[in-house]
């Protein structure tokens, strides 16, 4: 990677370049972020995931930089316009906006009223006006009243077109009015068609709207340009023309001089025309770009954020689980699954209206615990949810067994995947539904990397941001997500293996298939025997798979086989075997780690070893923590400003958190109950989290429900 790029990062980061450059290398040899940021501490200084994930964002970023600088200057040379000055400002370039600034007179462009005066020979005319080379303009205009050109004063308009072009083509100009516009406020109107529509009535708050564009909220912003999008609403930034062409008049003349008498004027009409015919709408939109850019990165942000505390949710562990997918025409959809997500049974039960059978379902739920041996109960929290958690509650549960509601967002999605059908092709839709329910109560990482995450229910104008930002974003998550939580080895799913590091779905495909006919893996050095896996792959993947029971117990860690030899001479210095060693905390703590630094594994490493040694294989998620709803609150007609219930988010946004209070329709805690101005909603609660919520305001017409916040209760 090219210096001016490592020191772009390095500043962006605030991190040294030579930590840049050591991960860009990394990187570009294979490296994943996960291996980079918990293997390699000492290449990198240090640097988390995030940032590791930063600088792959940004190489993957300059290298398309680098292409596209590429066609520029051959199209520059191809011109004869291409100086050692200006190949040097295109290679020393960092920001795409100042690359096409340069680029843009000479770029491809459609045919225009400059081109029309070009091939009408006006171009010299231009030129003499563009240098001030003229005293008398109609004099020197007279000359090319010619052919199609019948007057002076078509010579001049054409003439003037050229200007026009060239100005709003120059550098300088337009930097000095992006300065302008990015301080300026951006005003939102309804049209013509949006006033009378029901449809438009979502935008009302954007109507009459205004805001400086530095600081527009980003919720703001997206709803606006998708309004406008939609055709409800127009939007423009309130520039001063007269300031913007005095700026543009001050801009040409500090590099050419001052024109004077009828010269001056003609200068004045191509600024004038300049501005409102290109500038602006070039400008404005330049600006906007930008806005919108930090609009995504701040939304695309929240939604990482969500999914991130949405995959490490506390896991219930392996229990034998009754899932329902709840219902009332249709019925719920009922599955048994064993203690490792096996299913056992379905069927379907009708306790609510129309069919209301009540009894027999109570008895079926009853017989279904007792022959399987039921340990939890998980209900989806979609429609009917309420109904049947309190139909359950009737039900006789073994000890210790408990209700859990379970967030039912994608598991629609999820049955008529073609991971569902892969796993349960004898099985429709709805019960493969019920059984992503009951799993996702075991393990929601598990599960719900079968699913795309844009299809869960978390995040803000998702569809609106960035799609390959997005996705980069989304991806980088969940791999940051399973492989700091690790993998077991020998059960996981190929779709859960397919995100540890190194692998992806091909080789995940090939480790299940090893595993099912060589049955289960006795050792992380068995790895190397899967078709195609090889030295590489394994060294980025083999810290982050876990084998229970192993021969070598530190195949169950964290530990990186390539530490195996720095942990048993740990060992033989103590005077105990390696399996004495692991997990002996007061053994651990004899250890001096400055004792066991050798060229490859610094301190970092060693102290991340002896971290690990103390408690392998610990999972760092919490535990999991059932809940109740309010049993006295049906329907909003219920809620009564002042109430005090229990609530858990169900999705964060920069303007605040969905609550499910268990009604059909969530309500809102906006970012003004959680908080002082600039409270960040994702700083103060998580998603799923538990709390007492208070109501402020109930909106029957719209079915919008106030909140503000009394405790967090978890």
């Amino acid at each position: 990677m090219k210096t001016i790029y490592i020191s772009f990062i390095a500043s962006r980061l605030g991190v040294k370049p030579w930590q840049v450059e050591n991960c860009a290398e990394m990187l570009a040899e294979g490296g994943t972020v996960p291996f980079i940021s918990r293997y390699r501490k000492e290449k990198t200084g240090g640097m988390d995931d995030a940032e590791v994930a930063e600088v792959a964002h940004w190489a993957g970023v300059f290298t398309e930089m680098e292409k596209r600088k590429e066609t520029v200057l051959a199209t520059i040379e191809a011109a004869g316009a291409l100086t050692p000055e200006l190949r040097t400002r295109i290679e020393d370039c960092t920001g795409a906006t100042e690359l096409e600034d340069i680029y843009l007179p000479w770029r491809p462009k459609r045919r225009t009223r400059a081109t029309v005066a070009k091939e009408l020979g006006l171009e010299p005319l231009a030129d003499i006006m563009w240098g001030l080379r003229t005293r008398d303009i109609m004099a020197s205009a007279r000359p090319f009243v010619k052919g199609k050109v019948a007057t002076i004063e078509d010579a001049l308009a054409g003439a003037r077109d050229i200007i026009a072009e060239r100005l709003s083509e120059t550098e300088v100009i337009r930097e000095n009015l992006r300065g302008i516009y990015r301080s300026r406020r951006l005003i939102s109107t309804v049209t013509r068609k949006g006033k009378d529509s029901p449809e438009a009535a979502k935008y009302r708050s954007y109507f009459s709207f205004s805001h400086p564009i530095a600081s527009i909220p980003s919720h703001n912003l997206l709803a606006i340009l998708r309004g406008e999008s939609e055709g409800w609403l127009s939007y423009s930034i309130d520039a001063d023309p007269v300031r913007c062409c005095k700026k543009i008049y001050y801009d040409f003349c500090q590099e050419h001089g001052y024109p004077a008498g009828a010269l001056a004027d003609q200068i004045h009409s191509a600024v004038d025309d300049a501005f409102e015919r290109l500038l602006d709408p070039s400008i404005t939109t330049s600006v906007i770009s930008e806005a919108k850019e930090k609009a995504d990165i701040e939304s695309i942000a929240v939604f990482g954020d969500n999914l991130r505390q949405l995959l490490l949710e506390a896991p219930l562990g392996q229990k034998r689980i009754l899932a329902i997918d709840p219902g009332f025409r249709n019925g719920c959809k009922t599955v048994c699954l064993d203690e490792h997500g096996g299913l056992l049974h379905h069927e379907i039960i009708f306790p609510h209206p129309p069919q209301s059978e009540k009894i027999k379902a109570l008895m079926t739920v009853q017989e279904l615990i007792e022959k399987y041996g039921i340990e939890a109960i998980a209900i989806g929290n979609g429609t009917a949810s309420r109904e049947t958690e309190e139909f359950m509650r009737k039900v006789v549960l073994p000890e210790g067994c408990k209700i859990w509601l379970v967030s039912e967002d994608g598991a629609s999605i999820y049955s008529a995947s073609e991971a569902a059908r892969k796993e349960f092709p004898d099985e429709d839709v709805t019960v493969r539904g019920a059984v992503s329910i009951g799993r996702r109560l075991m393990d929601p990482l598990a599960e719900l990397v079968k699913i795309d995450p844009k299809n869960l229910g978390i995040g803000q104008y998702q569809h609106d941001v960035d799609q390959t930002l997005l996705k980069e974003k989304l991806d980088y998550t969940v791999e940051s997500c399973v492989n700091s939580v690790g993998v077991s080895l020998n059960t996981a799913s190929p779709w859960l293996l397919a995100y540890v590091a190194g692998i992806g779905p091909s080789l995940a495909s090939n480790i299940v298939a090893y595993r099912t006919g060589n049955g289960a893996f006795k050792s992380r050095a068995e790895l190397l025997k899967v078709p195609r896996l090889g030295a590489k792959a394994f060294e980025q993947c083999a810290g982050f798979l876990r084998i229970r029971d192993a021969a070598n117990p530190l195949d169950g860690s964290a530990v990186h086989p390539e530490s195996y030899g720095i942990v048993d001479r740990m060992a033989r210095d103590l005077g105990v075997s390696t399996r004495e060693l692991v997990g002996n905390t007061e053994l651990c703590s004899r250890i001096k780690a400055a004792d066991y630094v050798t060229p490859e594994a610094g301190l970092p490493t060693i102290h991340d070893i002896l971290k690990e040694l103390a408690k392998p294989g610990l999972d760092p998620r919490e535990q999991a923590g059932s809940f109740e709803f309010a049993a006295d609150i049906h329907s909003i007609e219920d809620l009564r400003p002042g109430m005090e219930l229990p609530g858990i988010i169900t999705n964060i946004t920069a303007f605040g958190a969905f609550v499910d209070i268990g009604l059909h329709d969530n309500g809102l805690l906006h970012v003004s109950e959680m908080g002082p101005r600039g409270t960040v909603p994702s700083k103060v609660v998580k998603l799923h989290q538990k709390l007492t919520v208070r109501v402020i305001g109930v909106d029957l017409e719209r079915g919008r429900i106030s909140l503000g916040m009394v405790r967090k209760t978890a």
